[in-house]
């Protein structure tokens, strides 16, 4: 059986490495199949592409993650064989990496106010050339020692809901479908353990194209997994 991995950030968005080291590291892992989905950015996908050339038992599949509001939260659609050229997408991907940057700079602001202050250029180094958000910021909160893990910055800080959140302007699930399916793209729900009334959401969006749903993740439960199989089924 191939293995393969659908989900994967480069440092053009939140991830650590370069497209093309994110290349090299899943053909040396023994990978048949990756999708570079960088949040809400294509900007390293031609490299990513050409990277692959030197590992021709690997296929690269141009991909992005769009996050979306729904009035009960965030979510994230997954886009696969993706047209990245596409204008209408890549007027829609640069909007939303606007709207990030005003994000976070309201968010280092807040944490400023409860103590926490950090240096917005240290913020703007951290992301490097990628799309800046949330583990950014976490990133430099853990740097000054103000929390002892990562995932602290969320739970007590940036986190939903936390008190240094900051919400931001994005287009809904349903444009992220149609606007997917226009760059000539299969549209697929990210991580359907973070929605919310998820099989509503999921009967909507199949009436408007989408192709699926991320069944498997590692952050996932061998029950969850099984769940979103049958829902899977169900709207086909």
């Amino acid at each position: 059986m191939s293995k393969v991995d659908l989900h994967l950030h480069s440092c053009v968005s939140d991830g650590k490495y370069t497209p093309a080291e994110v290349v090299a590291k899943a053909a040396g892992l023994g990978l048949a199949v990756i999708a570079l989905t960088d949040h809400d950015n294509v900007d390293g996908i031609a490299a990513a592409l050409e990277a692959a050339r030197n590992f021709p038992g690997l296929k690269v599949i141009p991909g992005v993650e769009i996050s979306t509001d729904e009035a009960e939260g965030e979510v994230h659609m997954l886009g696969y064989f993706i047209d990245y050229t596409h204008p209408e997408l890549l007027a829609t991907l640069v909007k939303s990496r606007e709207t990030r940057v005003g994000r976070a700079q309201d968010m280092v602001y807040k944490l400023a106010g409860l103590g926490l202050p950090l240096e917005w250029k240290r913020v703007l180094e951290i992301a490097g050339d990628g799309t800046i958000g949330r583990p950014h910021i976490a990133r430099a909160l853990l740097e000054k020692g103000y929390i002892s893990t990562f995932n602290e910055a969320f739970d007590k800080y940036i986190g939903d809901g936390g008190p240094a959140y900051v919400d931001r302007t994005k287009i809904t699930p349903t444009e992220a479908v149609e606007i997917i399916l226009r760059a000539g793209g299969l549209p697929v729900l990210a991580h359907p353990f973070t929605t919310k009334n998820t099989e509503a959401l999921v009967t909507r969006l199949a009436q408007n194209g989408l192709a699926g749903i991320e069944a498997y993740s590692g952050k996932h439960t061998p029950e969850q997994v099984q769940r979103y199989h049958k829902l899977a089924g169900s709207t086909t």
